[in-house]
C-alpha cells in the first residue's frame, strides 16, 4: 500500500510563511537600498532645488525685483521649505541682499570661495557657466554645507547653501520610519495573509477530509463549499466520484451477496442431494433386501407347499408396491419443486375436494376406528391447481390417520381467513416434540421412525405439501395442542 509522507507544515502555514518571508525580504531589500542610496537621492534632489532657487533668484535679479515684498515673500517660502539661506554681495563683499539677520558668516564663506581660500576643502558636484555646486565645510562654524555659488553679473556674487546635517538627519529619519512602517506592514500582512490563506486552504482541507473518508468507504459527507472556481470544480468532481464509488460498491456488495447466496444455495443443494441419495438408499434398502431374500427362497424351493409360495409372492409384491409408491412420490416431489408439474390455476369449490378426500379414506378410517368430523360451508371458492390441492389435503389426512390416537378423532375445518380459505386437519393424539416442529417438512424426516415403518410411510408427505403450497404461493403450518396436532394450509380466493 502506498505510504504518503506526512509533512510537519500545513499548506496554510506554508502559504503564510512564503508570503511573510517574501514581504519581509522585500522590506529588507528596500531598507538596504535606502541605507546605501537614499542620501545620494536626497543630494541630487537638493542639487535640483538649489538650481531651481538660483534660477528664481537670477530671474528676480534680472527683473530688478529683489527687495520687493513679493520677492521677499517668495524667497522666505522657498528657503523655509528647503532649509536654505542665501546672500548676494558686491565686489567689495558688501551685502546687497540676505535671508539671514547675521550675514557675516555666510559673507565670509562666499569671500573665501571667491578668493579660493576655501575651494581646496570643497567637493565640486556640478558646475555651469555662472555657478558651481559643491559640498564644503565652513571653516568658521565647522559645519558642512551643500552650496551653489557664482556671480549674478560682473559686480555682484551670490551664495545659496543648505546644511548637510539636515539632509543626513532627514535620511536617518526616513530610514528609521521605513523600518517601523516595514515591520508593521509585515505584521499586518501576516494577519491578512493568515485569513486569506485560511479562505484558500479551508476548502482544500475539507476536500482532503472527504477524500480520506471516501478511501475508508464513508460516503456520508459531500463538498458544499464554493471557493475558487478550480476548487469548486474539484469539489464537484470528488462528489461525483464519491457517488459513483458508493453506487459501484453497493452494486458489488449486492453482487457479492447474491454470489454468497448462490454458493450457500449450491452447498445446501449438494447437502440435500447427498442427504436425498442417502435417504432413498435407506428407504429402498429394506424392501430390496426382502424382495431379494424371498425371491432367492422361492428359487431354492425353501417351502414347497403352495401356501408358503403364495406368502413369499405376496411379500415380494407388497415390497415392490412400496418401492413403486416411493418412486412415484419422489417423482411428484421433484416435479413440483422444479416447476415441471404443469400447474393449472382454476377456480373451484374447496368443499367438494375435501368431501371427496374424506370419502376416499372411509375404508381405512373405519378399519382403524377413527371418526372424521367435517361441517360443509357453501361458497368456499378458491384459486389453485385442483390436482395439487387434493394431493396436499390427502397427505394431511393420511398423516392424521396414521398418527391419530387417544379419542381417535379427526376434525377438518374450512373457513375464510382474509383473502384466503384456511383448511385445517386436526388429529387427536400425542403432540409433535418441539425440537421436531421445524424439521417435519424436510424430506424423509420421521418423528417416530418405528411407527412410520409400521404403516409404510416414506417421510415425503409433508415435504410434498410444502413444495405444493410454496409453488402456489400459499401459506401452511402446524400447531401443537395438548391433545393433538393441527396442520393447516391456505388457498387464495382472488
Amino acid at each position: 500500500m502506498l505510504q504518503i509522507k506526512k509533512y510537519s507544515i500545513s499548506l496554510k502555514g506554508e502559504l503564510i510563511l512564503i508570503f511573510v518571508l517574501l514581504l519581509a525580504g522585500t522590506v529588507a531589500v528596500c531598507g538596504v537600498v535606502n541605507a546605501f542610496f537614499l542620501e545620494d537621492f536626497y543630494l541630487r534632489d537638493k542639487e535640483k532645488k538649489l538650481v531651481e532657487t538660483y534660477t528664481t533668484l537670477k530671474s528676480s535679479y534680472d527683473a530688478g525685483t529683489i527687495g520687493t515684498d513679493e520677492f521677499n515673500s517668495e524667497m522666505i517660502k522657498i528657503c523655509s521649505i528647503n532649509n536654505m539661506d542665501f546672500i548676494i554681495t558686491d565686489a567689495a563683499s558688501n551685502t546687497v541682499y540676505s535671508t539671514m539677520s547675521d550675514s557675516e558668516q555666510i559673507t565670509m564663506q562666499l569671500r573665501g570661495l571667491i578668493f579660493e581660500r576655501e575651494q581646496s576643502s570643497s567637493e565640486i558636484l556640478a558646475s555651469a557657466e555662472n555657478y558651481v555646486i559643491s559640498k564644503v565645510r565652513d571653516s568658521y562654524s565647522g559645519g558642512e554645507y551643500m552650496i551653489i555659488w557664482g556671480n549674478m553679473d560682473i559686480d555682484n556674487f551670490f551664495l545659496i547653501r543648505t546644511p548637510m546635517e539636515s539632509i543626513r538627519e532627514s535620511v536617518k529619519m526616513s530610514i528609521r520610519f521605513f523600518h517601523i512602517v516595514g515591520i508593521i506592514a509585515v505584521l499586518v500582512s501576516a494577519v491578512v495573509i493568515w485569513f486569506a490563506a485560511k479562505k484558500i486552504t479551508d476548502p482544500v482541507e475539507k476536500l482532503s477530509r472527504i477524500s480520506r473518508q471516501v478511501s475508508e468507504l464513508d460516503f456520508s459527507e459531500k463538498y458544499d463549499g464554493r471557493g475558487a472556481k478550480e476548487i469548486a470544480m474539484l469539489g464537484a468532481d470528488i462528489n461525483s466520484m464519491s457517488e459513483k464509488l458508493e453506487t459501484t460498491i453497493s452494486d458489488l456488495k449486492s453482487t457479492q451477496l447474491e454470489l454468497l447466496k448462490d454458493i450457500e444455495e449450491r452447498e445446501r443443494a449438494d447437502e440435500r442431494r447427498s442427504e436425498f441419495i442417502a435417504n432413498v438408499s435407506h428407504e429402498l434398502k429394506t424392501p430390496i433386501a426382502l424382495v431379494k431374500g424371498y425371491a432367492e427362497g422361492l428359487k431354492e424351493g425353501v417351502n414347497e407347499d403352495s401356501e408358503s409360495r403364495e406368502f413369499y409372492c405376496d411379500v415380494i409384491m407388497d415390497e415392490a408396491e412400496k418401492m413403486d409408491h416411493l418412486v412415484k412420490r419422489l417423482i411428484l416431489l421433484n416435479q413440483v419443486e422444479s416447476g415441471r408439474d404443469g400447474m393449472v390455476m382454476e377456480r373451484f369449490d374447496i368443499n367438494e375436494l375435501i368431501v371427496n378426500c374424506i370419502q376416499s379414506f372411509a375404508v381405512v378410517t373405519e378399519e382403524a376406528g377413527i371418526k372424521i368430523f367435517y361441517t360443509e360451508k357453501k361458497g368456499l371458492f378458491v384459486w389453485a391447481d385442483e390436482y395439487q390441492a387434493e394431493e396436499a389435503l390427502r397427505n394431511y389426512i393420511s398423516n392424521a390417520i396414521h398418527y391419530c390416537s387417544g379419542e381417535k378423532e379427526i376434525h377438518i375445518k374450512a373457513d375464510h381467513e382474509g383473502d384466503a380459505v384456511r383448511v385445517s386437519v386436526f388429529n387427536s393424539g400425542t403432540p409433535i416434540p418441539e425440537e421436531s416442529l421445524d424439521r417435519i417438512w424436510e424430506k424423509f424426516y420421521k418423528v417416530d421412525r418405528a411407527r412410520t415403518r409400521e404403516y409404510g410411510g416414506s417421510g415425503l408427505g409433508l415435504s410434498i405439501v410444502k413444495a405444493i403450497m410454496e409453488s402456489m404461493k400459499g401459506r401452511y403450518g402446524v400447531i401443537n395442542y395438548d391433545d393433538g396436532v393441527e396442520f393447516w394450509c391456505e388457498f387464495a380466493t382472488k
